[in-house]
Parts: C-alpha cells; sequence; structure tokens
C-alpha cells in the first residue's frame, strides 16, 4: 500500500478494498452529501465501483483520492487528494483537488492539511502546471479551505442543476513545504 504524504498526525495512504467499510460509512450520510448534488450510496457494492475506479485512476493517470488515516490511531478519517477530471468541464480536462471527511472530523483544519500535502505532492512531485477545484456556492468550508492553501475564484458556473464556484491555482504561486496551513 503506497503512502502519497504524511504529518505528524496524517497519513495519506493508496484507498484499498479494505476501505470499503469505511468509506460506505462516509458516502451514505446525507449530510457529507449537502453541497455534492448527488444522493447519498445505499450499499457496499456501489462503494466497491468506486474503490475500482480510484484504483483504476492510481494505474491510469498515476493519482487518485487517498485515505485520510489517523496516524496514532488508524481511523479512517476520510479521503483528499488529486484526480484527473474528464466529465465536469466539457471544454478541457484537469487535475482536480477534492476532499470529503466524516463530520466529526469537520473543524479540524484536516481539510486544509490534506489539501496543502496535495498540492504540494501535485506541484513539486508531479511537476503539474496547475491544479483545479471547484465547491457548490453555498458551501462555505471548502470556500474556506480553497483560499487558506492559496487558490483563486476563477468563475461561477453551472453544472447540472448546481451552480459551482471555479478557482484555480498556478503552480509559479505555491511555496512548497510552507509552514502557513
Amino acid at each position: 500500500m503506497k503512502i502519497f504524504a504524511e504529518t505528524d498526525s496524517l497519513l495519506l495512504r493508496e484507498i484499498v478494498e479494505s476501505d470499503a467499510k469505511d468509506l460506505f460509512e462516509l458516502d451514505s450520510n446525507p449530510e457529507v452529501h449537502r453541497y455534492l448534488g448527488s444522493k447519498p450510496i445505499k450499499s457496499l457494492a456501489e462503494i466497491e465501483e468506486i474503490i475500482s475506479f480510484i484504483r483504476k485512476q492510481y494505474q491510469e493517470n498515476g493519482i487518485g483520492r487517498w485515505a485520510v488515516v489517523d496516524k496514532k490511531t488508524r481511523e479512517f478519517i476520510g479521503w483528499s487528494g488529486l484526480k484527473y477530471e474528464t466529465k465536469l468541464r466539457k471544454d478541457f480536462h484537469y487535475y482536480d483537488l477534492g476532499y470529503r471527511l466524516k463530520p466529526k472530523f469537520w473543524g479540524k483544519g484536516i481539510a486544509t492539511k490534506t489539501a496543502f500535502l496535495s498540492l504540494n505532492y501535485g506541484f513539486s512531485e508531479m511537476k503539474l502546471s496547475h491544479i483545479y477545484a471547484c465547491a457548490h456556492v453555498e458551501n462555505i468550508g471548502s470556500y474556506k479551505v480553497l483560499k487558506k492553501v492559496g487558490f483563486q475564484f476563477l468563475e461561477a458556473f453551472k453544472y447540472e442543476d448546481m451552480l459551482l464556484n471555479w478557482y484555480g491555482f498556478d503552480s509559479k504561486n505555491f511555496i512548497a513545504n510552507s509552514t502557513s496551513c
């Protein structure tokens, strides 16, 4: 199992099949899906498909969402990381930053830490020139995370029935190993 990044308290590693129950707990929660435009999942079979998709991203693109795990307790907190996105924006494909945590971990700075680690990996290891993110216009928590790690608001756009904010980050503006997060 590959470890992509870590801090004193967090481990970011590959998502594997044994994460299915934890991912189900996360993605079956309506509160987690509030700003996602999707309905909570209803079965472990759906999670197994998601895990297969993520693992396929690792193979095809060298990147995908990572499991966020408490380093001491090994508790599954959620996921974070980059993925190569081909569906959301019809005019181009891009590397997307995303994160999803169990509600009991919200407001503790974990999304900010993992977002920064993901950016560091994308810019320093993958040598990406740009990374993008989007968030529902009402998702103030995500807005705060993206702003804190350095994303710039680019535009609002409509996707299906949702209004989303579109953010970008240019590698020229990234300071690796920053302690600001």
